[in-house]
């Protein structure tokens, strides 16, 4: 059988590797032992036994592969090397890394909107802040924003985004819809600055304002996990072609949101490029032609806490109880497949 190494264990890696698992010789390599329902983990700062829903170990549904827990130092030709030294050898390999915050600011008090347990160590702190900022008004900060506002009202909440409005590659409904949805929730929606320090507990904005808090959330900064790969391949993301195989390396294939291509970086964009890329290998193994990937926009679900939401498919908006309704379904739905 042909050895297969994935890279990363979030929504790409995870569904490669398991519907790899019963064709290859497939190792599993990841920084946690444990899949992450990362969509849902906003939810885990106003409910914090919610984690337990969202997480299920890579060995529960990888019953044929083999998981290895460590970083990954440098991929070479054929082997994977790890930060600990060991070599994992490939016939075949598929880097779905994921991305993460990375940002200068470093204090106690600022978090940023990552994984469950950095979300659980700044709940700790909510109920002692009064006075949170969130800064980046994209869909991670409007959905982080929406939940504190619907469950706390003895605090003042703030979002900072650099742009003139939020959500700004949705359409002009929905961006409508959530501005007004927070403003009527009592959030302080400031527009066109941009954080570039913070100083003695003071964000300060390129405005030359400075704005006081007790607890701050960051959704802004996102690069892709790429350290280990050499940068003749990486643009803005690593560089892939048509069939999200690294050109020159046809035997490397690239998933989710390490990929340069320019488009929404999401749990469903990810889900898709683990098809791709999982039925590509499995073509090169059996000889037969593989399918190109084609970008479309799909079907975006935002919520607005528990009890509201935003669908948006093209020019399609529907807002209200039942997008909050159908999140919630898909967060079911997607686990009880790795929990089967």
């Amino acid at each position: 059988m042909k050895r297969v190494a994935v890279i990363g264990g979030g929504f790409a890696g995870a569904n490669v590797a398991k519907k790899l698992q019963n064709y290859c010789n497939l190792t599993l390599i990841d920084t946690e032992d444990f899949f992450e329902y990362t969509p849902g983990i906003l939810r885990v700062l106003v409910e914090p036994e919610h984690y337990k829903k969202l997480h299920v170990r890579h060995k529960e549904y990888l019953k044929k592969a083999k998981v290895i827990v460590g970083h990954v130092k440098k991929v070479n030709d054929k082997t994977v090397l790890l930060n600990n030294g060991k070599e994992i050898n490939y016939d075949y390999l598929v880097i779905a890394s994921g991305s993460n915050y990375n940002s200068p600011i470093k204090e106690e008090d600022i978090f940023f909107a990552t994984r469950v347990k950095h979300l659980l160590e700044a709940q700790e702190k909510i109920n002692k802040s009064k006075r949170i900022y969130i800064v980046g008004g994209g869909i991670v900060g409007v959905e982080l924003v929406a939940e504190l506002a619907t469950h706390y009202n003895d605090k003042k909440i703030s979002l900072i985004h650099s742009g003139d409005k939020l959500l700004e590659r949705n359409s002009t409904k929905t961006q409508d819809y959530a501005t007004n949805f927070l403003k009527n929730r009592g959030v302080e929606i400031i527009l066109n600055e941009r954080i570039i320090d913070k100083n003695n507990k003071k964000l300060k904005g390129e405005s030359g304002k400075e704005y006081p808090y007790d607890l701050v959330f960051f959704t802004v900064g996102i690069k892709p996990n790429i350290s280990f790969m050499n940068k003749r391949f990486v643009k803005k993301g690593i560089i892939v072609n048509n069939y999200l195989q690294i050109p020159e390396k046809n035997n490397i294939f690239v998933a989710g949101d390490v990929s340069d291509i320019v488009e929404e970086k999401t749990a469903q964009t990810a889900e898709k490029h683990a098809n791709i890329v999982s039925n590509n290998i499995l073509a090169l193994i059996n000889h037969k032609k593989m399918k190109e990937y084609k970008s479309k926009k799909g079907l975006m679900v935002i919520s607005l806490g528990k009890y509201s939401g935003i669908i948006e498919y093209e020019s399609f908006v529907l807002t209200g109880l039942i997008p909050a309704i159908l999140k919630s379904c898909i967060e079911k739905m997607v686990m009880s497949k790795f929990k089967a």
